[in-house]
């Protein structure tokens, strides 16, 4: 049934997250769940008129998803969202910074489409961008005019949050997002302060602040999770992704004074108790500052019904725990449960159809009966086969290899220590440790054995001993390195050397330098120094800085010249002759981007000096108060206040990091100031960091401490207009 139209000051959101399109793809039962589910949410946006879909994560199951998944949700996407109706709302930020890519634009906002209901999504664990390009599936759709992919974190150790600013009436959203970002690595930017969120420039107190994320709720792990209390207070409801137990209700915390909503996933990808939990999506109306939900059960999700039994708890289990031969009754008794589970399932799917529904054509449903099976004590629980149980049911559920689980409860018993417990002396303990095994005790007995023929074999144990004791990660690669130099200088300036004296020449050279070595002429190894890790360098993407051959400053060995009876040679920090392949590039790579950053922190601190004059642009400041920004943003969006205007302030988050510098983007840099428009209707806002202000005044910083808040006036023109977008014609 068609819906009412809405109050033209609310603003309707179909909410939804992890849709997994794709899951399963392969199983004949289940591979057309996934996205019969996500049409069932679009054509309920559809159905509603809601004026946006919101998506907060992991569309897609895959980050390269098939051809069927990905047709599926074009499919959906534009038999739903596509139509004549005008879609209300009215975008008043820089689209461009908010979306990227090719056109600088939302979709309803293309004249060469109908876009109806707009969908805004971020992107999942699942779905995130990889391969050349660093591109996304959600990409691709939003190229196409299907999707406005927001909430981008290109750099995860740097992260700037602005919001997509949107207005319908009276109401005024400010939609923020944050895209996946690996758990460990986000909970350390943002203790490490260096998450930057920003606010609209002028009535902070009128936008509504909704926020969508996918991470870790629960701490799984003490960095493995997103805690709530990382988030700003300012926001009124966080969409939150990842989880897959469906919370709808909103929660309310207290501590940061904003609701959760946690829609969970709209398919069943594994078989647990919170996926059990029934299926749903909520339509959120938004009229002012004011909020409530709505939500709708989904018809279309397999059946999923779960149990978990103790057999020795069960009254007839009890009484055959001590029989022989026992299975063919617990076999029995737990297909009995399993049969009561799918009745129980397809009563509950029934329940849901608004029409009669073959029984022939109803979902098999999903069922996990899980036995502990630990018996009394004197007893026995024989068990059949998991998979061959499960196989009895192949004719009424999906899921038709892991229908039963059999675990025990762990005992703990055996790790108690006794009070009462002997230790060995002292000095067999000394003997027991690792510690008093020689390294170079084992090599020696090693190659006892079996010699080697170019390597020396004394100094091949100090840098096993240096790999294992003093964890020098490159010092095997060294010796190899070196001792082989030194084999090919002797054999390239010996005389009369030819292929059949090969092998006694290079034995020579190795008991030199084996007798060079136990003398003491040349020195041990010390351990290698690495350079400075690059800023640009990224460890989990690249692999440890000190484990690649272009980190290495040349070793400290010294080697004397037998032949030119020469002292030993002096120490080097070149990298030129040791580095190779990758390693040298990345070396050069390094030095080279670290006077470049040097050279544009020095170009960056003139610029705003001399910027300050000729640009009416404002410095993009964060949010943390003793930070000076060294950067000046030259887009419109963002304008500088009137000298004696008052700005609220806000908590100051002392010693953090200073943001990025904002990039100037050559289409906003080109908009000429006789475009702005005067005082009048806002159709572009900016935004502005709640934070203390540093000008330059001849080439100094100096702070501005801001009014407190009894200082603050009220009226409006304490705000400098924001320039107006220039009106996009299209050819």
């Amino acid at each position: 049934m068609q819906a009412t139209d809405a109050d033209t000051d609310t603003i309707r959101i179909l909410i939804s997250t992890d849709n997994h399109v794709g899951y399963n793809e392969i199983d004949p039962k289940r591979k057309d769940d996934a996205w019969k589910t996500f049409d069932e949410i679009m054509r309920l946006a559809k159905e509603h008129d809601v004026d946006m879909v919101l998506l907060a994560g992991d569309l897609f199951h895959e980050n390269k998803p098939s051809r069927k998944a990905m047709y599926n949700v074009m499919r959906s996407l534009r038999m739903n969202c596509y139509g004549e109706k005008p879609c209300q709302l009215e975008m008043l930020s820089d689209a461009s910074e908010n979306f990227g890519g090719a056109f600088a634009h939302a979709n309803y906002e293309d004249e060469d489409i109908n876009v109806a209901i707009p969908v805004f999504s971020i992107h999942g664990n699942h779905d995130d961008p990889s391969g050349n390009g660093h591109y996304a599936a959600l990409d691709l759709l939003q190229i196409s005019g299907l999707v406005n992919y927001y909430g981008k974190t290109p750099e995860s150790d740097n992260i700037v949050i602005k919001p997509v600013l949107l207005q319908k009436g009276r109401t005024k959203l400010a939609l923020y997002g944050m895209s996946n970002v690996r758990d460990e690595r986000l909970f350390r930017t943002f203790r490490d302060g260096k998450v930057k969120f920003f606010q609209p420039g002028i009535q902070k107190n009128e936008w509504f602040n909704l926020m969508s994320v996918h991470q870790n709720r629960h701490a799984y792990t003490e960095t493995s999770y997103l805690p709530e209390n990382f988030l700003p207070e300012f926001l009124d409801l966080v969409i939150w992704g990842h989880e897959h137990e469906c919370l709808i209700d909103p929660h309310y915390n207290p501590e940061m004074g904003f609701h959760v909503i946690q829609p969970g996933s709209s398919i069943a990808t594994s078989l647990m108790p919170g996926e059990a939990v029934p299926k749903h999506v909520t339509i959120l109306s938004v009229t002012g500052k004011q909020f409530e939900c709505q939500p709708i059960r989904l018809k279309t999700v397999r059946p999923f019904v779960m149990k978990e039994i103790i057999l020795q708890d069960e009254k007839r289990m009890k009484a055959i725990a001590k029989k022989e031969n026992n299975r063919a009754e617990i076999t029995r008794y737990l297909t009995e449960i399993v049969e009561d589970l799918i009745s129980e399932a397809n009563e509950s799917w029934k329940a849901l159809q608004v029409e009669e529904v073959d029984p022939e054509k109803m979902p098999h449903p999903l069922i996990r009966l899980r036995v502990e099976y630990t018996a009394p004590e004197g007893g026995k629980f024989d068990c059949e086969n998991p998979q061959r149980f499960s196989q009895r049911f192949d004719k009424y559920v999906a899921n038709t290899t892991d229908v039963i689980q059999f675990y025990r409860k762990k005992s703990s018993t055996n790790r108690r220590a006794r009070p009462n417990a002997e230790l060995p002396e002292e000095s067999i303990l000394a003997q027991m440790s690792i510690d008093a095994v020689k390294v170079e005790k084992l090599v020696r007995e090693f190659l006892t054995a079996q010699s080697l023929t170019i390597l020396p074999q004394n100094s091949f144990g100090d840098a096993v001993s240096q790999f294992v004791d003093k964890d020098d990660k490159h010092a095997m690669e060294m010796f190899v390195r070196e001792s082989l130099t030194h084999q090919v200088k002797h054999l390239m300036t010996a005389d009369g050397v030819n292929e059949d004296d090969m092998a006694g020449a290079i034995t020579a050279t190795k008991s030199k330098m084996e007798q060079l070595f136990a003398s003491g002429q040349v020195k041990l190894r010390k351990k290698i120094k690495v350079k400075a890790k690059p800023d640009n360098w990224d460890s989990e993407l690249d692999g440890n800085w000190s484990d690649e051959p272009g980190a290495l400053i040349r070793s400290d060995i010294e080697d004397e010249d037998e032949d030119n009876g020469e002292s030993a040679r002096p120490k080097t920090t070149s990298t030129r002759a040791r580095g190779r392949g990758r390693g040298g590039g990345r070396g050069t790579a390094a030095a080279s981007t670290r006077k470049t950053g040097t050279t544009a922190k020095a170009v960056r601190g003139k610029k705003v000096a001399g910027d300050k004059e000729d640009d009416d642009d404002v410095l993009m400041i964060d949010d943390d108060d003793d930070d000076i920004h060294d950067g000046k943003a030259s887009s419109p969006l963002f304008v500088e206040p009137n000298g004696t205007s008052k700005v609220k302030s806000s908590k100051s988050t002392p010693n953090q990091p200073v943001s990025p510098v904002k990039k100037t983007s050559a289409s906003r840099a080109a908009v000429p100031s006789s475009s702005r428009s005067a005082v009048g209707r806002q159709t572009t806002l900016s935004f502005s960091q709640p934070a203390t202000q540093t000008r330059q005044t001849n080439g100094r910083a100096r702070k501005v401490q801001e009014p407190s808040e009894d200082e603050i006036s009220d009226d409006d023109d304490a705000f400098e207009p924001a320039p107006s977008r220039s009106t996009r014609t299209r050819n």
